[in-house]
């Protein structure tokens, strides 16, 4: 069985790389089933902390392989409408399933951030972009729109008017213009450098708390400000005091290494 996405871990990091570089890692049929695959696997994993999301060779994601387009592909003979993973279809699963990730996604993007790559990086929690990397809406070169959840990212990512002026044109960006549109979050000579930092970083703080805190960040766009601020309440409560939020303290308090448990084991 060929692995186009391959996966290792790094201690509490998960490291996830888009594995067909020949073809610019364009995302194949194969591909999609393989991101949810590994996905689900990381969600399961209570040793698990942290992803970093990359691609194999010089581009991160060049978008959809055209020969999924091919009318006998699953893509093109079934009915993107059915909802076959929840609130999604398959194609939409494959990217929306790392903003549900509960874990921290950090993604290490260059060469090309195009179509469905550029949706791909948008459900990542912090980009890293090296200075070089290029990026577009690709869609509409090929009559299509972005329809891989990237209607439904774009509101943590980028202003409404940049977001369609994109898309309408499928205009070729570059890094310092995706940070400075709401696309990256920062420009990096060494991205996956920066992203494996950042994720052992994260690795070091109250994993509880972590994923608690992506998970209010993720769905306060769509609360009422009544709601968002229950959230705020009934998830700080769920909390605070408990052995892991002590040890947050108390590690800090005599600058030491926290040992925290696994969340999924303790809360």
């Amino acid at each position: 069985m060929s692995t186009v996405v391959k996966y290792e871990q790094k201690g509490p990091v998960a490291i996830v790389t888009l594995n067909r570089p020949d073809k610019y890692n364009a995302m194949s049929i194969e591909m999609f089933d393989q991101l949810i695959a590994t996905s689900e696997k990381i969600s399961k994993d209570k040793t698990v902390r942290s992803v970093v999301l990359t691609g194999e060779g010089k581009v991160f994601c060049s978008g959809m392989d055209i020969s999924n387009f091919n009318p006998e592909s699953d893509l093109t003979s079934t009915s993107i409408s059915d909802r076959t993973h929840g609130i999604c279809n398959k194609w939409q699963k494959a990217i929306w399933t790392w903003r549900e990730c509960p874990v921290p996604v950090i993604a290490a993007v260059k060469g090309l951030s195009y179509g469905a790559g550029l949706q791909l990086t948008m459900a990542a929690d912090v980009k890293y972009v090296h200075p070089e990397t290029r990026f577009s809406i690709l869609e509409m070169k090929w009559g299509l729109i972005p329809d891989l959840s990237g209607t439904q990212l774009m509101r943590g990512n980028v202003r409404e008017d940049i977001f369609k002026e994109l898309t309408f044109t499928n205009r070729i960006f570059s890094a310092e213009e995706a940070v400075q549109y709401g696309f990256a979050t920062h420009v990096s000579g060494y991205p996956i450098k920066a992203a494996m930092e950042l994720a052992n970083k994260i690795a070091t703080k109250n994993p509880a708390a972590i994923i608690k805190a992506k998970s209010l960040i993720n769905e306060a766009a769509y609360m009422s400000a009544e709601d968002g601020l229950r959230a705020e309440s009934d998830l700080q409560q769920d909390i605070m005091m408990k052995p892991d939020q002590l040890e947050a303290v108390y590690a800090n308090m005599q600058k030491r290494t926290p040992v925290f448990n696994d969340y999924r084991d303790t809360q």
